[in-house]
Protein backbone atom coordinates (compact mmCIF):
# COMPACT_ATOMS: atom_id res chain seq x y z
CA UNK A 1 0.00 0.00 0.00
CA UNK A 2 1.32 3.45 -0.88
CA UNK A 3 2.80 5.40 1.93
CA UNK A 4 2.68 2.51 4.56
CA UNK A 5 6.76 0.96 5.13
CA UNK A 6 6.78 -2.51 4.46
CA UNK A 7 10.14 -3.01 7.13
CA UNK A 8 9.24 -4.37 10.72
CA UNK A 9 8.64 -1.49 13.30
CA UNK A 10 10.08 -1.98 16.19
CA UNK A 11 8.48 -3.67 19.24
CA UNK A 12 5.78 -1.49 21.12
CA UNK A 13 7.96 -1.52 24.12
CA UNK A 14 11.33 -0.43 22.07
CA UNK A 15 9.20 2.01 20.47
CA UNK A 16 7.98 3.12 24.08
CA UNK A 17 11.25 2.80 25.71
CA UNK A 18 12.63 4.99 22.65
CA UNK A 19 10.59 7.82 23.49
CA UNK A 20 11.41 11.48 24.86
CA UNK A 21 8.91 11.71 27.89
CA UNK A 22 8.42 15.32 29.35
CA UNK A 23 7.91 15.95 32.84
CA UNK A 24 4.85 15.41 34.09
CA UNK A 25 4.47 18.76 34.87
CA UNK A 26 5.46 19.94 31.50
CA UNK A 27 2.31 17.78 29.95
CA UNK A 28 -0.27 19.32 31.91
CA UNK A 29 1.07 22.93 31.31
CA UNK A 30 0.89 22.05 27.54
CA UNK A 31 -2.74 21.06 28.09
CA UNK A 32 -3.92 23.75 30.09
CA UNK A 33 -4.24 22.48 33.25
CA UNK A 34 -3.25 23.60 36.28
CA UNK A 35 0.10 21.64 37.88
CA UNK A 36 -1.49 22.44 41.36
CA UNK A 37 -4.13 19.85 40.89
CA UNK A 38 -1.16 17.35 40.53
CA UNK A 39 -0.01 15.02 42.44
CA UNK A 40 3.47 13.29 40.53
CA UNK A 41 3.47 9.78 40.85
CA UNK A 42 7.33 9.01 39.82
CA UNK A 43 8.39 11.34 36.95
CA UNK A 44 5.73 10.69 34.35
CA UNK A 45 2.92 9.98 35.90
CA UNK A 46 0.19 12.05 38.13
CA UNK A 47 -2.58 12.19 39.55
CA UNK A 48 -5.29 14.88 39.18
CA UNK A 49 -7.40 16.30 41.79
CA UNK A 50 -11.07 16.17 42.03
CA UNK A 51 -11.22 19.64 42.58
CA UNK A 52 -9.82 19.84 38.64
CA UNK A 53 -13.81 19.11 37.65
CA UNK A 54 -14.75 22.17 38.81
CA UNK A 55 -12.30 24.64 38.26
CA UNK A 56 -11.95 26.72 35.25
CA UNK A 57 -8.97 25.24 33.51
CA UNK A 58 -6.93 27.16 30.11
CA UNK A 59 -9.99 27.16 28.27
CA UNK A 60 -12.29 29.70 27.87
CA UNK A 61 -15.07 27.63 25.99
CA UNK A 62 -15.89 23.81 26.11
CA UNK A 63 -13.50 21.05 24.31
CA UNK A 64 -15.13 19.64 20.84
CA UNK A 65 -16.03 16.06 22.05
CA UNK A 66 -15.51 13.44 20.18
CA UNK A 67 -16.44 9.50 20.76
CA UNK A 68 -13.73 6.77 19.53
CA UNK A 69 -15.39 3.57 18.96
CA UNK A 70 -15.53 0.83 15.62
CA UNK A 71 -17.13 -1.44 13.38
CA UNK A 72 -17.62 -5.16 14.99
CA UNK A 73 -14.26 -6.05 15.56
CA UNK A 74 -12.40 -9.44 14.53
CA UNK A 75 -10.74 -11.46 17.90
CA UNK A 76 -7.89 -9.30 17.04
CA UNK A 77 -9.11 -6.23 17.74
CA UNK A 78 -8.80 -3.37 15.03
CA UNK A 79 -6.70 -0.80 16.28
CA UNK A 80 -9.26 1.59 17.97
CA UNK A 81 -6.95 2.91 21.18
CA UNK A 82 -3.64 3.66 19.10
CA UNK A 83 -6.39 5.13 16.61
CA UNK A 84 -7.45 7.17 19.50
CA UNK A 85 -4.16 7.68 20.74
CA UNK A 86 -2.78 8.25 17.08
CA UNK A 87 -6.10 11.61 16.62
CA UNK A 88 -5.01 12.85 19.41
CA UNK A 89 -1.42 13.03 18.23
CA UNK A 90 -2.81 13.92 14.74
CA UNK A 91 -4.81 17.35 16.12
CA UNK A 92 -1.29 18.36 17.94
CA UNK A 93 0.90 17.86 14.75
CA UNK A 94 -1.97 20.33 13.22
CA UNK A 95 -1.74 22.72 15.93
CA UNK A 96 -4.69 22.16 17.83
CA UNK A 97 -4.42 20.83 21.87
CA UNK A 98 -6.00 17.79 22.36
CA UNK A 99 -6.95 15.80 25.69
CA UNK A 100 -7.34 12.06 25.35
CA UNK A 101 -9.68 9.67 28.15
CA UNK A 102 -8.53 6.11 28.02
CA UNK A 103 -9.89 3.09 30.00
CA UNK A 104 -7.34 1.64 32.28
CA UNK A 105 -5.79 -1.98 31.14
CA UNK A 106 -6.94 -4.89 33.21
CA UNK A 107 -3.27 -7.10 33.36
CA UNK A 108 -5.47 -10.20 32.84
CA UNK A 109 -5.24 -9.78 29.14
CA UNK A 110 -2.07 -8.48 29.30
CA UNK A 111 -0.72 -11.62 30.54
CA UNK A 112 -3.26 -13.62 28.77
CA UNK A 113 -3.38 -13.42 25.10
CA UNK A 114 -3.94 -9.36 23.80
CA UNK A 115 -1.04 -8.29 25.36
CA UNK A 116 -0.97 -4.43 26.36
CA UNK A 117 -3.82 -2.20 25.93
CA UNK A 118 -1.21 0.96 25.20
CA UNK A 119 -1.80 1.68 21.69
CA UNK A 120 0.73 0.39 18.94
CA UNK A 121 4.10 1.56 16.95
CA UNK A 122 4.65 4.84 17.40
CA UNK A 123 0.74 5.72 18.34
CA UNK A 124 1.24 4.53 22.10
CA UNK A 125 0.54 6.07 25.60
CA UNK A 126 3.45 5.68 27.83
CA UNK A 127 5.76 4.32 29.89
CA UNK A 128 3.28 1.72 28.63
CA UNK A 129 4.77 -0.62 31.38
CA UNK A 130 3.83 1.16 34.42
CA UNK A 131 0.42 1.52 32.20
CA UNK A 132 0.08 -2.32 31.92
CA UNK A 133 1.31 -3.17 35.27
CA UNK A 134 -0.19 -1.56 38.09
CA UNK A 135 0.06 2.32 37.56
CA UNK A 136 -1.18 3.36 40.02
CA UNK A 137 -2.54 0.93 42.12
CA UNK A 138 -6.46 1.87 40.79
CA UNK A 139 -7.45 -1.68 40.00
CA UNK A 140 -6.06 -2.94 43.34
CA UNK A 141 -8.24 -0.71 45.31
CA UNK A 142 -11.63 -1.50 43.33
CA UNK A 143 -10.89 -5.63 44.25
CA UNK A 144 -9.54 -4.99 47.58
CA UNK A 145 -12.99 -2.21 47.98
CA UNK A 146 -15.07 -5.29 46.16
CA UNK A 147 -13.84 -8.35 47.97
CA UNK A 148 -14.12 -6.34 51.66
CA UNK A 149 -18.25 -6.29 50.92
CA UNK A 150 -18.11 -9.87 49.84
CA UNK A 151 -16.46 -10.47 53.14
CA UNK A 152 -18.72 -9.13 55.16
CA UNK A 153 -21.59 -10.44 53.57
CA UNK A 154 -20.46 -13.91 54.45
CA UNK A 155 -19.62 -12.52 57.64
CA UNK A 156 -22.72 -11.68 58.04
CA UNK A 157 -23.93 -15.18 57.38
CA UNK A 158 -22.10 -16.74 59.33
CA UNK A 159 -23.48 -14.49 62.64
CA UNK A 160 -26.84 -15.31 62.21
CA UNK A 161 -27.82 -13.51 59.04
CA UNK A 162 -29.73 -10.49 60.84
CA UNK A 163 -30.97 -9.42 57.47
CA UNK A 164 -32.67 -12.38 56.43
CA UNK A 165 -30.74 -12.30 53.74
CA UNK A 166 -31.54 -15.40 50.98
CA UNK A 167 -28.16 -17.01 50.09
CA UNK A 168 -29.11 -18.30 46.67
CA UNK A 169 -30.04 -14.92 45.57
CA UNK A 170 -26.14 -13.36 46.88
CA UNK A 171 -25.33 -12.13 43.36
CA UNK A 172 -21.75 -10.59 44.75
CA UNK A 173 -19.05 -12.51 43.81
CA UNK A 174 -15.56 -11.76 44.55
CA UNK A 175 -12.73 -10.43 41.75
CA UNK A 176 -9.30 -10.74 40.54
CA UNK A 177 -7.44 -8.86 38.36
CA UNK A 178 -5.72 -12.06 36.55
CA UNK A 179 -7.59 -14.59 34.26
CA UNK A 180 -8.01 -17.71 36.23
CA UNK A 181 -10.55 -20.10 35.25
CA UNK A 182 -10.26 -22.13 38.06
CA UNK A 183 -11.63 -19.54 39.82
CA UNK A 184 -15.23 -19.29 38.00
CA UNK A 185 -17.33 -21.57 39.94
CA UNK A 186 -15.81 -22.47 44.17
CA UNK A 187 -17.53 -23.29 47.33
CA UNK A 188 -16.51 -21.11 50.09
CA UNK A 189 -17.04 -21.73 53.66
CA UNK A 190 -15.24 -25.58 54.00
CA UNK A 191 -14.08 -26.64 56.86
CA UNK A 192 -15.06 -26.49 60.47
CA UNK A 193 -18.17 -24.16 61.50
CA UNK A 194 -15.70 -21.79 62.17
CA UNK A 195 -14.94 -21.46 58.51
CA UNK A 196 -18.03 -19.98 57.25
CA UNK A 197 -21.53 -21.11 55.83
CA UNK A 198 -20.84 -23.71 52.48
CA UNK A 199 -22.04 -21.86 49.90
CA UNK A 200 -21.40 -21.74 46.12
CA UNK A 201 -19.85 -18.56 44.17
CA UNK A 202 -17.05 -17.81 42.19
CA UNK A 203 -14.78 -15.01 41.16
CA UNK A 204 -14.86 -12.28 38.04
CA UNK A 205 -12.05 -10.32 37.03
CA UNK A 206 -11.72 -7.09 38.17
CA UNK A 207 -12.72 -5.01 35.10
CA UNK A 208 -16.55 -7.37 35.31
CA UNK A 209 -16.65 -5.22 39.19
CA UNK A 210 -19.99 -3.10 39.19
CA UNK A 211 -17.20 -1.25 41.16
CA UNK A 212 -15.64 -0.23 38.30
CA UNK A 213 -18.76 1.42 36.37
CA UNK A 214 -19.71 3.35 39.61
CA UNK A 215 -15.83 4.85 39.52
CA UNK A 216 -16.76 5.25 36.21
CA UNK A 217 -19.83 7.07 36.40
CA UNK A 218 -19.56 8.77 39.76
CA UNK A 219 -19.43 12.65 39.47
CA UNK A 220 -17.94 13.35 43.26
CA UNK A 221 -16.69 11.74 46.25
CA UNK A 222 -20.14 12.26 47.41
CA UNK A 223 -21.98 10.56 44.72
CA UNK A 224 -19.38 7.56 44.75
CA UNK A 225 -19.82 7.19 48.46
CA UNK A 226 -24.06 6.90 47.83
CA UNK A 227 -23.63 4.71 44.88
CA UNK A 228 -21.64 2.38 46.90
CA UNK A 229 -24.15 2.03 49.79
CA UNK A 230 -27.19 1.43 46.48
CA UNK A 231 -25.03 -1.52 45.73
CA UNK A 232 -27.55 -4.80 45.83
CA UNK A 233 -25.86 -7.96 46.91
CA UNK A 234 -29.08 -10.25 47.30
CA UNK A 235 -32.72 -10.26 48.17
CA UNK A 236 -34.10 -11.19 51.87
CA UNK A 237 -35.93 -14.98 51.89
CA UNK A 238 -39.24 -13.24 53.09
CA UNK A 239 -40.27 -10.36 50.35
CA UNK A 240 -37.20 -10.36 47.81
CA UNK A 241 -36.25 -6.77 49.36
CA UNK A 242 -33.12 -6.09 48.24
CA UNK A 243 -30.07 -6.31 50.74
CA UNK A 244 -27.50 -3.52 50.14
CA UNK A 245 -24.20 -2.41 51.06
CA UNK A 246 -25.29 0.09 53.07
CA UNK A 247 -27.26 -2.22 55.12
CA UNK A 248 -24.70 -4.44 55.72
CA UNK A 249 -22.54 -1.37 57.00
CA UNK A 250 -19.86 -1.69 54.12
CA UNK A 251 -19.73 1.06 52.19
CA UNK A 252 -18.23 3.99 54.36
CA UNK A 253 -14.96 1.54 54.27
CA UNK A 254 -15.17 0.90 50.58
CA UNK A 255 -15.49 4.64 50.04
CA UNK A 256 -11.85 4.91 52.23
CA UNK A 257 -10.42 1.94 50.23
CA UNK A 258 -11.09 3.90 46.86
CA UNK A 259 -10.64 7.85 47.27
CA UNK A 260 -7.80 8.05 45.97
CA UNK A 261 -8.52 5.59 43.24
CA UNK A 262 -11.67 7.74 41.99
CA UNK A 263 -9.20 10.38 41.33
CA UNK A 264 -7.74 10.43 37.17
CA UNK A 265 -4.22 9.77 36.30
CA UNK A 266 -2.65 11.23 33.88
CA UNK A 267 -0.14 10.42 31.70
CA UNK A 268 1.25 11.40 28.04
CA UNK A 269 1.56 9.56 24.70
CA UNK A 270 4.97 9.20 22.80
CA UNK A 271 4.41 12.83 20.82
CA UNK A 272 3.97 13.91 24.77
CA UNK A 273 0.19 14.81 24.25
CA UNK A 274 -2.14 14.58 27.17
CA UNK A 275 -3.81 11.59 28.54
CA UNK A 276 -6.08 11.00 31.41
CA UNK A 277 -6.34 7.20 32.50
CA UNK A 278 -8.95 6.10 34.59
CA UNK A 279 -11.32 3.10 35.36
CA UNK A 280 -11.57 0.03 33.15
CA UNK A 281 -15.08 -1.67 32.94
CA UNK A 282 -15.98 -4.51 30.62
CA UNK A 283 -17.28 -3.29 27.11
CA UNK A 284 -19.49 -6.25 26.56
CA UNK A 285 -21.02 -6.47 30.17
CA UNK A 286 -20.81 -3.11 31.67
CA UNK A 287 -20.21 0.13 30.26
CA UNK A 288 -16.96 -0.04 28.47
CA UNK A 289 -15.53 3.29 28.80
CA UNK A 290 -13.38 5.54 30.86
CA UNK A 291 -14.85 8.12 33.76
CA UNK A 292 -16.88 10.55 33.66
CA UNK A 293 -14.26 12.62 35.94
CA UNK A 294 -11.79 12.34 33.58
CA UNK A 295 -14.33 13.64 30.99
CA UNK A 296 -15.17 16.56 33.42
CA UNK A 297 -11.50 17.52 33.93
CA UNK A 298 -10.51 17.31 30.14
CA UNK A 299 -13.71 19.61 28.47
CA UNK A 300 -12.30 22.45 30.35
CA UNK A 301 -8.56 22.10 29.56
CA UNK A 302 -8.29 21.72 25.45
CA UNK A 303 -9.78 22.46 22.02
CA UNK A 304 -10.41 18.85 21.99
CA UNK A 305 -11.54 15.85 23.97
CA UNK A 306 -10.79 12.24 22.88
CA UNK A 307 -12.24 9.46 24.84
CA UNK A 308 -12.96 5.87 23.65
CA UNK A 309 -15.69 3.71 24.13
CA UNK A 310 -14.66 0.03 24.20
CA UNK A 311 -16.08 -2.69 21.07
CA UNK A 312 -18.44 -1.59 18.43
CA UNK A 313 -20.68 1.27 17.92
CA UNK A 314 -23.20 -1.15 18.97
CA UNK A 315 -21.70 -1.75 22.54
CA UNK A 316 -19.52 0.91 24.11
CA UNK A 317 -20.56 3.80 21.81
CA UNK A 318 -24.19 2.83 22.45
CA UNK A 319 -23.46 2.57 26.33
CA UNK A 320 -21.63 6.48 25.73
CA UNK A 321 -24.72 8.25 24.21
CA UNK A 322 -27.38 6.25 26.65
CA UNK A 323 -25.59 5.81 29.61
CA UNK A 324 -22.48 7.87 29.86
CA UNK A 325 -24.00 11.18 28.30
CA UNK A 326 -27.06 10.88 30.45
CA UNK A 327 -24.19 11.23 33.85
CA UNK A 328 -22.17 13.56 32.50
CA UNK A 329 -24.58 15.98 30.80
CA UNK A 330 -21.70 16.26 27.61
CA UNK A 331 -23.59 16.25 24.49
CA UNK A 332 -20.75 14.53 21.86
CA UNK A 333 -19.60 16.43 18.35
CA UNK A 334 -18.58 13.68 16.28
CA UNK A 335 -17.52 10.08 16.34
CA UNK A 336 -14.57 7.75 14.53
CA UNK A 337 -15.47 4.55 13.43
CA UNK A 338 -12.47 2.92 13.28
CA UNK A 339 -12.34 0.49 10.51
CA UNK A 340 -9.48 -2.25 8.69
CA UNK A 341 -9.23 -4.06 5.76
CA UNK A 342 -8.97 -7.28 8.02
CA UNK A 343 -12.19 -6.80 9.91
CA UNK A 344 -14.34 -6.50 6.67
CA UNK A 345 -12.99 -9.26 4.89
CA UNK A 346 -13.72 -11.19 7.99
CA UNK A 347 -17.46 -9.87 7.16
CA UNK A 348 -17.57 -11.63 4.28
CA UNK A 349 -17.66 -14.79 5.61
CA UNK A 350 -14.91 -16.21 3.67
CA UNK A 351 -12.32 -15.85 6.22
CA UNK A 352 -11.63 -17.53 9.83
CA UNK A 353 -9.85 -15.02 12.02
CA UNK A 354 -8.77 -16.29 15.17
CA UNK A 355 -6.97 -14.90 18.25
CA UNK A 356 -3.26 -15.57 18.77
CA UNK A 357 -3.18 -17.03 15.64
CA UNK A 358 -2.06 -15.44 12.22
CA UNK A 359 -4.31 -14.27 9.19
CA UNK A 360 -4.73 -16.77 6.90
CA UNK A 361 -2.75 -15.96 4.49
CA UNK A 362 -5.21 -15.46 1.14
CA UNK A 363 -6.71 -12.52 3.37
CA UNK A 364 -3.97 -10.36 2.63
CA UNK A 365 -3.74 -10.69 -0.66
CA UNK A 366 -5.65 -7.70 -2.72
CA UNK A 367 -9.28 -8.83 -2.92
CA UNK A 368 -11.49 -5.93 -3.39
CA UNK A 369 -14.49 -7.86 -3.45
CA UNK A 370 -13.96 -9.42 -0.10
CA UNK A 371 -14.09 -5.69 1.39
CA UNK A 372 -16.92 -5.11 -0.75
CA UNK A 373 -18.52 -8.02 0.99
CA UNK A 374 -18.33 -7.34 4.27
CA UNK A 375 -19.48 -3.68 4.38
CA UNK A 376 -22.88 -4.39 5.27
CA UNK A 377 -21.37 -4.20 9.06
CA UNK A 378 -19.32 -0.83 8.25
CA UNK A 379 -22.55 0.49 7.04
CA UNK A 380 -24.64 -0.59 10.22
CA UNK A 381 -21.93 1.22 12.62
CA UNK A 382 -22.44 4.47 10.36
CA UNK A 383 -26.64 4.21 11.04
CA UNK A 384 -25.91 3.46 14.46
CA UNK A 385 -24.00 6.53 15.21
CA UNK A 386 -26.26 8.30 13.07
CA UNK A 387 -29.04 7.69 15.23
CA UNK A 388 -27.96 9.15 17.79
CA UNK A 389 -27.50 12.69 15.67
CA UNK A 390 -24.02 12.35 15.89
CA UNK A 391 -21.51 13.58 13.01
CA UNK A 392 -19.98 9.81 12.09
CA UNK A 393 -15.93 9.54 10.20
CA UNK A 394 -14.62 6.41 9.20
CA UNK A 395 -10.89 5.90 10.07
CA UNK A 396 -9.13 3.79 7.92
CA UNK A 397 -6.42 2.02 10.19
CA UNK A 398 -3.89 0.91 7.71
CA UNK A 399 -2.09 -1.75 7.64
CA UNK A 400 0.93 -2.32 5.48
CA UNK A 401 -0.73 -5.15 3.72
CA UNK A 402 -3.42 -3.25 2.91
CA UNK A 403 -4.17 -2.56 -0.35
CA UNK A 404 -5.37 1.00 -1.97
CA UNK A 405 -8.15 -0.57 -4.20
CA UNK A 406 -9.30 -2.00 -1.00
CA UNK A 407 -9.21 1.49 0.91
CA UNK A 408 -10.65 2.82 -2.02
CA UNK A 409 -13.86 0.65 -1.56
CA UNK A 410 -14.31 1.63 2.28
CA UNK A 411 -14.13 5.11 0.94
CA UNK A 412 -16.69 4.71 -1.46
CA UNK A 413 -19.33 2.88 0.72
CA UNK A 414 -18.99 5.07 3.87
CA UNK A 415 -19.27 8.74 1.73
CA UNK A 416 -22.13 7.10 0.33
CA UNK A 417 -23.69 5.95 4.05
CA UNK A 418 -23.01 9.79 4.73
CA UNK A 419 -19.77 9.59 6.77
CA UNK A 420 -16.48 11.24 6.04
CA UNK A 421 -13.27 9.07 5.68
CA UNK A 422 -9.87 9.29 6.28
CA UNK A 423 -6.94 6.79 6.26
CA UNK A 424 -4.12 7.10 8.86
CA UNK A 425 -0.62 5.29 9.41
CA UNK A 426 -0.47 6.66 12.65
CA UNK A 427 0.73 3.15 13.93
CA UNK A 428 4.14 3.26 11.61
CA UNK A 429 4.14 7.31 11.44
CA UNK A 430 2.70 8.82 14.99
CA UNK A 431 1.18 11.99 14.46
CA UNK A 432 2.17 13.10 11.28
CA UNK A 433 0.03 9.80 9.28
CA UNK A 434 -3.22 11.51 11.49
CA UNK A 435 -3.05 14.87 10.15
CA UNK A 436 -5.89 14.08 7.25
CA UNK A 437 -7.95 12.20 10.13
CA UNK A 438 -7.60 15.35 12.34
CA UNK A 439 -8.76 17.75 9.89
CA UNK A 440 -11.69 15.36 8.86
CA UNK A 441 -12.45 15.18 12.40
CA UNK A 442 -12.20 18.78 13.51
CA UNK A 443 -14.71 20.08 9.95
CA UNK A 444 -17.24 17.02 11.27
CA UNK A 445 -17.48 18.61 15.10
CA UNK A 446 -18.38 21.81 13.43
CA UNK A 447 -21.24 20.40 11.84
CA UNK A 448 -24.96 21.08 13.19
CA UNK A 449 -26.42 18.31 14.81
CA UNK A 450 -28.78 17.35 17.11
CA UNK A 451 -28.25 14.67 19.76
CA UNK A 452 -30.98 12.67 21.07
CA UNK A 453 -31.42 9.20 23.10
CA UNK A 454 -32.45 5.60 21.56
CA UNK A 455 -34.90 5.74 24.42
CA UNK A 456 -36.29 8.22 27.50
CA UNK A 457 -35.85 7.01 31.09
CA UNK A 458 -39.77 6.85 31.78
CA UNK A 459 -40.28 4.53 28.94
CA UNK A 460 -40.96 0.52 31.06
CA UNK A 461 -37.83 -1.29 31.62
CA UNK A 462 -39.05 -3.52 28.21
CA UNK A 463 -39.80 -1.04 26.13
CA UNK A 464 -35.53 0.41 26.49
CA UNK A 465 -34.64 -3.21 25.82
CA UNK A 466 -36.35 -3.65 22.61
CA UNK A 467 -35.25 -0.12 21.64
CA UNK A 468 -31.80 -0.64 21.91
CA UNK A 469 -32.47 -4.74 20.31
CA UNK A 470 -34.82 -3.00 17.60
CA UNK A 471 -33.07 0.21 16.54
CA UNK A 472 -29.93 -0.31 17.32
CA UNK A 473 -28.99 -4.20 16.42
CA UNK A 474 -31.10 -4.46 14.05
CA UNK A 475 -33.34 -7.41 15.78
CA UNK A 476 -36.87 -7.97 14.55
CA UNK A 477 -38.48 -7.66 18.37
CA UNK A 478 -36.92 -9.90 22.19
CA UNK A 479 -38.04 -12.81 23.60
CA UNK A 480 -37.92 -12.37 27.55
CA UNK A 481 -37.43 -15.78 29.21
CA UNK A 482 -40.48 -15.89 31.70
CA UNK A 483 -37.67 -15.70 34.69
CA UNK A 484 -36.29 -12.21 33.09
CA UNK A 485 -39.99 -10.91 32.43
CA UNK A 486 -40.79 -11.37 36.07
CA UNK A 487 -37.82 -10.10 37.11
CA UNK A 488 -38.05 -6.42 35.13
CA UNK A 489 -41.92 -6.43 36.60
CA UNK A 490 -40.16 -6.69 40.06
CA UNK A 491 -37.54 -4.29 39.46
CA UNK A 492 -40.21 -1.73 38.28
CA UNK A 493 -41.65 -2.37 41.60
CA UNK A 494 -38.78 -1.72 43.41
CA UNK A 495 -38.33 1.68 42.09
CA UNK A 496 -35.40 0.59 39.55
CA UNK A 497 -37.84 1.38 36.15
CA UNK A 498 -36.49 4.67 35.57
CA UNK A 499 -32.94 3.47 35.05
CA UNK A 500 -31.40 3.05 31.70
CA UNK A 501 -30.57 -0.37 30.43
CA UNK A 502 -27.15 -1.86 29.05
CA UNK A 503 -27.72 -5.38 27.32
CA UNK A 504 -24.78 -7.67 27.85
CA UNK A 505 -24.12 -9.96 24.36
CA UNK A 506 -21.30 -11.02 22.44
CA UNK A 507 -19.08 -8.25 20.80
CA UNK A 508 -18.17 -10.08 18.09
CA UNK A 509 -21.51 -9.19 16.30
CA UNK A 510 -23.98 -6.91 15.96
CA UNK A 511 -26.60 -9.47 17.05
CA UNK A 512 -26.68 -11.33 19.78
CA UNK A 513 -25.31 -14.69 17.90
CA UNK A 514 -21.82 -14.33 17.62
CA UNK A 515 -21.46 -16.46 14.40
CA UNK A 516 -23.66 -13.79 12.41
CA UNK A 517 -21.51 -11.65 10.43
CA UNK A 518 -22.54 -8.20 8.98
CA UNK A 519 -25.59 -7.01 9.79
CA UNK A 520 -27.89 -9.47 10.59
CA UNK A 521 -31.44 -9.42 10.04
CA UNK A 522 -34.40 -11.47 10.33
CA UNK A 523 -33.55 -12.42 13.90
CA UNK A 524 -34.81 -11.63 17.53
CA UNK A 525 -32.90 -10.94 20.41
CA UNK A 526 -33.67 -13.69 23.65
CA UNK A 527 -33.27 -12.18 26.71
CA UNK A 528 -32.97 -15.37 29.26
CA UNK A 529 -31.75 -13.28 32.57
CA UNK A 530 -31.81 -9.18 33.83
CA UNK A 531 -30.50 -8.07 37.10
CA UNK A 532 -30.01 -4.30 38.64
CA UNK A 533 -26.79 -2.85 39.21
CA UNK A 534 -28.33 -0.36 41.33
CA UNK A 535 -25.14 1.48 42.27
CA UNK A 536 -24.17 2.09 38.89
CA UNK A 537 -27.63 2.69 38.43
CA UNK A 538 -28.81 0.63 35.24
CA UNK A 539 -30.80 -2.56 34.76
CA UNK A 540 -29.00 -5.24 32.31
CA UNK A 541 -30.58 -8.29 30.11
CA UNK A 542 -28.16 -11.05 29.59
CA UNK A 543 -28.30 -12.06 25.82
CA UNK A 544 -26.36 -15.00 25.53
CA UNK A 545 -22.90 -16.50 27.18
CA UNK A 546 -20.18 -14.05 28.41
CA UNK A 547 -17.29 -14.83 30.58
CA UNK A 548 -16.80 -12.13 33.66
CA UNK A 549 -13.51 -14.77 34.22
CA UNK A 550 -11.44 -15.26 31.68
CA UNK A 551 -9.05 -18.22 31.15
CA UNK A 552 -5.37 -18.37 30.43
CA UNK A 553 -4.60 -19.67 26.58
CA UNK A 554 -2.30 -22.88 26.21
CA UNK A 555 0.68 -20.44 25.57
CA UNK A 556 -0.19 -16.93 27.98
CA UNK A 557 1.84 -13.91 27.51
CA UNK A 558 2.81 -14.34 30.62
CA UNK A 559 5.33 -16.97 29.48
CA UNK A 560 7.90 -14.28 27.54
CA UNK A 561 7.10 -11.43 30.13
CA UNK A 562 10.31 -11.63 32.36
CA UNK A 563 13.21 -9.00 33.76
CA UNK A 564 16.57 -8.90 31.83
CA UNK A 565 19.44 -8.82 33.52
CA UNK A 566 20.07 -5.16 33.88
CA UNK A 567 16.80 -5.40 35.62
CA UNK A 568 14.45 -4.43 32.46
CA UNK A 569 10.94 -5.74 31.71
CA UNK A 570 10.89 -7.95 28.14
CA UNK A 571 8.47 -9.59 26.53
CA UNK A 572 5.51 -6.53 26.98
CA UNK A 573 4.92 -6.42 23.57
Amino acid sequence: MEGVPTKPLPSDLEIARAAHLKPIAEVAQAAGLDTAYLEPYGHHVAKVDLAATAAPQGNSRRAKYVVITAITPTPLGEGKTTTAVGLAQGLAATGRTAMLALRQPSMGPTFGIKGGAAGAGYSQVVPMEVLNLHLTGDFHAITAAHNLLAAMVDNHLHHGNELGLDERTIAWRRVLDVNDRALRNVVLGLGARIDGVPRQSGFDITAASEIQVIMMLATSLKDMRERLGRIVIGYTKDGGIPVTAEQLKAAGAMAVILKDALRPNLMQTTENTPVLIHTGPFGNIATGNSSVIADMVGIQSSDFLLTEAGFGSDMGAERFFNVKCRVSGLVPDAAVLVATVRSLKAHSGQYRVVAGKPLPPEMLEENPEDVRAGTDNLRKHIEIVRSFGVAPVVAINAFPTDHDSEHAVIREVAEAAGARVAISTHVSDGGAGATELADVVAAACDDQHEFRYTYHLDEPLTDKIEAIATRIYGADGVDFSPAAAKDLARFEQLGYGAFPVVIAKTHLSVSSDPSLRGAPTGWRMPVREVRVAAGAGYVYAISGEMRTMPGLPKHPAAESIDLDDNGEIVGLF
